[in-house]
């Protein structure tokens, strides 16, 4: 996406980016928009990099996108409709979904449970509760599930090798 300048609409909520700090950005405010992935846009404004939700996508000018999915006839859990859930998901700073990114360890279904064991870029980043709602949300948008559980590890620590060549490619590691 190339990067431009953009008029916030409305008073919008949005976090800073990596430490997760939440933050208001005033009507009429310009902002430059640098991500716009898996329904989250991330931009720039006075000098920091914030991430609005889609909820706020009008902020924006845009349409919120929705996850939206069909229930399966038999009344479970579709495992394919949570990994595309999980794929919708986008690292803040980095245009790779986590599962392309190497982020999600494991995924598991149990019943209407989902579990998923993921891990961050950094052990440190503040951005982490703010992904993990993320994920929790956008399964939970799938027909027939009931609970998420998300597991955050640090053992493996998460390295690029683990991207998906696609991801590396990408992003010109590759």
């Amino acid at each position: 996406m190339e990067r431009r300048l953009v008029p916030i609409a409305r008073p919008v909520s949005a976090r800073l980016v990596p430490t997760g700090t939440p933050i208001d950005i005033e009507a009429g405010k310009f902002v430059t928009l640098t991500q716009a992935l898996g329904g989250t846009y991330t931009v720039v404004v006075d000098g920091n990099m914030a991430r609005i939700e889609s909820e706020d996508a009008d902020a924006l000018g845009f349409e919120p996108e929705t996850l939206e999915f069909e229930p399966p006839a038999d009344g479970a859990p579709s495992f394919a409709q949570v990994r595309q859930a999980l794929a919708s998901v986008h690292d803040p700073e980095i245009p790779v979904n986590i599962v392309d990114l190497g982020l999600v360890y494991g995924c598991e279904l149990e019943g209407d449970t989902v579990h998923i064991e993921m891990t961050l870029t950094a052990p440190g980043c503040g951005m982490g509760p703010v992904l993990v709602d993320d994920v929790k949300r956008r399964i939970g948008r799938v027909p027939f599930v009931s609970d998420v559980v998300v597991d955050l590890v640090f053992d493996p620590p998460w390295s690029r090798d683990m991207m998906t060549e696609e991801a590396q490619l990408s992003l010109g590691l590759f």
